[in-house]
């Protein structure tokens, strides 16, 4: 008897608009024993009901592959005989990862993970790669602070974001984006433009999208040095030069509870604990002591995030809003941001809380984040969102509102009262710190002919 074609293994990625694709990228498209059946969908509000499109999915779907809420992972198991579930999201708890992982085992799939060696881009041209083991340490001020530094001693510096294509798939294969106008083409979301108007701002250029290896390939042909920005606390898709990881001294007992920062945190060469100038000392040791505990090797470093008020005169005495970054309130875990802190600081009589006034898309979330206190997260992933955020807004009785996210929240909403801009950076601590770091990496990989300038 001649023997059957092996069964082909049907695959479930779960994920959120983000490394899930990616993972399908790299590890499953063109893997003819494979047969990726759905894709899932958390965390981002408004991305489950989509296809990815046939035409980013390859020969071999297409009609593209459906993307369904996760909620419906034991009916996808049973509908397509599912043979492996991929965990391919981040910013999640461990405890959280192996209830997922209790799921997938329940309905007799495998619970996958897949790491650096199967999902990395190797390019032609040095990478530093800045992550975090949570949303909100501090990261994107790191990854501005580098760039410029990188900048002023010569190197045209190209930024890879980690992805947030929320909108038209195939129109976000490759984004770029060196100018204000970029984002209104590309009809950016308030997440996307928090990430990439400050570095525009900045004057550096800014790749994401969807098909990674594309954008690096054309990032690299644009600059001479690649700068991964690393979103939640997940892993680079560019394999790192340098690895640089930052914890959060406000939140110490969390280098090594969540996933992937833990993992995050140990392959770093250099570790940041960030906020050390607002931590309580206590904190910034215990910080300092779990990091050398999860990787000794790393080089570990104290760095600072000054906020300051566009016009602090504006808020003092006032009845103040705060409106925060919203992943780092969301799934971030924090209850409070930059914004509350610069408010108080600056003399606020009060900080009018939001809830009881929130219009219902908002109302779901501060349900949903029952952690987050008396602050405003900015929500906007679509224009019914900004919508309900600039209801939320005009809502609440406050005089002033504080915005202490990246992006230009005003220009995007026009709210009826004052808003004034809370902006936050990156500063050195320690001598040598980080600066001494960069500089010494440029001096290893200096541009290849035809690049610098």
């Amino acid at each position: 008897m001649g023997s059957s074609a092996p069964r082909v293994r049907r695959v479930v990625i779960m994920g959120a608009a983000g490394r899930d694709f990616h993972v399908f990228d790299t590890v499953y498209r063109d893997d003819p024993e494979t047969l990726v059946v759905a894709f899932t969908a958390t965390q981002i509000p408004g991305i489950a009901g989509r296809r990815y499109p046939g035409a980013l999915a390859g020969d071999r779907y297409p009609d593209g592959i459906p993307i369904r809420d996760e909620a419906e992972l034991e009916s996808i198991c049973a509908e397509h005989a599912v043979d492996r579930v991929v965990f391919a999201y981040s910013d999640v708890s461990h405890a959280e990862v192996m209830h997922v992982a209790s799921r997938a085992l329940a309905c007799g799939a495998d619970f996958v993970l897949h790491g650096p060696a199967s999902t990395t881009i190797r390019v032609p041209r040095p990478v530093i790669a800045v992550c975090a083991a949570r949303t909100g340490c501090g990261k994107s001020q790191v990854t501005r602070w580098i760039a410029s530094r990188a900048a002023r001693a010569g190197r045209r510096v190209a930024v890879l974001r980690h992805p947030m294509p929320y909108g038209d798939l195939v129109a976000q294969r490759v984004q770029r984006f060196a100018a204000p106008s970029d984002l209104v083409r590309a009809r950016c979301t308030a997440e996307e433009r928090e990430e990439y108007e400050p570095l525009i701002d900045a004057g550096h250029v800014v790749y994401a999208g969807v098909d990674y290896a594309a954008i690096a390939a054309q990032a690299a042909d644009e600059a001479d040095l690649l700068l991964w920005d690393g979103g939640n606390n997940d892993f680079s898709f560019l394999a790192p030069d340098l690895s640089i990881a930052l914890v959060d001294a406000l939140r110490p007992d969390q280098v090594d509870t969540h996933h992937p920062g833990e993992a995050v945190v140990r392959m770093a060469d250099v570790v940041i604990v960030a906020k050390a100038d607002v931590a309580p000392p206590a904190d910034v040791e215990r910080a300092l002591a779990a990091v050398a505990r999860v990787n000794a090797r790393a080089r570990r470093i104290r760095g600072a995030s000054p906020v300051r008020l566009d016009d602090a005169t504006a808020v003092r005495g006032r009845r103040v809003l705060v409106v925060e970054d919203g992943p780092t309130l969301t799934h971030g875990g924090m209850d409070h941001g930059a914004g509350a802190v610069a408010a108080r600081a600056a003399g606020a009589a009060e900080l009018v809380d939001p809830r009881p006034h929130a219009s219902p898309p908002i109302a779901a979330a501060f349900a949903r984040y029952p952690h987050i206190g008396p602050v405003l997260p900015a929500l906007g992933y679509g224009p019914e969102q900004l919508a309900a955020l600039r209801a939320t807004i005009e809502a609440t009785p406050a005089e002033v509102v504080v915005s202490a996210t990246p992006c230009d929240l005003a220009a995007l909403i026009a709210p009826s009262r004052p808003v004034v801009r809370a902006r936050y950076d990156y500063a050195e601590l320690d001598d040598p710190g980080l600066g001494a770091i960069v500089d010494a990496f440029l001096a290893r990989h200096p541009p290849g002919p035809g690049m610098a300038g």
